[in-house]
């Protein structure tokens, strides 16, 4: 399963870990995704999704 959600598209990024002697080895920053259930509005059905937690804050917060 992909690491991308489905909303926003955020998607691992990359950087370095850096130790104390300040080498540089490579690693990913992966996006928090949470599986939720979501109403789709074209057939409305529950379907599946994986987003990403700051999405579904946004998506809270709109539908207050």
């Amino acid at each position: 399963m992909s690491k991308v959600c489905q909303i926003t598209g955020k998607k691992p990024s990359t950087g370095h870990n850096r130790s104390h002697a300040n080498n540089a080895t490579n690693r990913r920053f992966l996006p928090n995704l949470v599986t939720k259930k979501m109403l789709d509005p074209k057939t409305g059905k529950m379907k599946k999704m994986r987003i990403s937690a700051s999405a579904l804050r946004t998506l809270s917060k709109k539908s207050k």
